[in-house]
């Protein structure tokens, strides 16, 4: 970050603050630096520091934890208010969601990919496969960055930002679900994974579609 001028310094601190977390810098779940330290990059005082910061609080993009810092919780604004809105919301709910969103991203990345994209899948997908019985909290990282990677390979930039406003609500969702049913799906996963290099949409998308309604079915109808 860069010192700022001094006119509007509540605002400018702000949008560097909100600048520093969409951009990845400061990812969800990290701790933001200290007052102090703000204090020193921005080159500005602390009241000031602590009004930007209490803005991205209420905006839902941080939160303050006592006794431990300042987290991200959300990459943006609407993150932050999809989040609030989610809070309480039914998983199977969450989950029908998600299974709308992640099939189009699905045929759109078969249809799009490079080879970036490829690289990234099976790296993410043999990272997925490591770590699932493992390591329960890396397992949920790996599986989420992995149905990221896709949707990003749709190189559709508004779709991706809107899947990333509701990666935590849909993060926590893949947390609980596994710690009640356990089931890895890695078949299912690969075969995901495949059809979106094969280039074949429709299979991604009949893929996606299934996988999803697996997981919708281990929930009771309402």
């Amino acid at each position: 970050m860069q010192p700022v001028r001094r006119t509007s310094l509540i605002a400018q601190v702000t949008e560097q603050l909100r600048a520093e977390i969409r951009s990845g810098r400061w990812p969800i779940g990290s701790r933001i630096p200290t007052e102090p330290e703000l204090t020193e990059l921005t080159g500005t005082g602390r009241n000031t520091v602590r009004e930007a910061v209490q803005a991205l609080v209420h905006a839902g993009m941080l939160e303050r934890r006592q006794g431990s810092g300042t987290y991200v919780i959300a990459a943006s604004d609407l993150g932050g208010t999809l989040t609030k809105y989610f809070a309480d919301a039914v998983e199977r709910d969450v989950l029908e969601l998600r299974q709308a969103l992640d099939v189009q991203a699905a045929r759109l990345a078969a249809q799009r990919r490079d080879d970036n994209d490829v690289r990234t899948l099976l790296r993410l997908l043999d990272r997925r496969s490591q770590v699932w019985d493992t390591d329960s909290t890396a397992a949920v990282d790996a599986d989420v960055a992995l149905h990221r990677a896709i949707v990003a390979a749709s190189h559709n930039t508004v779709y991706l930002e809107f899947y990333d406003s509701l990666l935590p609500v849909i993060e926590d969702v893949i947390r609980s679900r596994t710690t009640k049913y356990g089931n890895q799906y890695h078949d299912e996963h690969a075969e995901l994974v495949h059809a979106v290099i094969d280039g074949d949409s429709d299979r991604a998308a009949r893929a996606a579609n299934c996988f999803l309604g697996s997981l919708i079915a281990e929930y009771p109808e309402r």
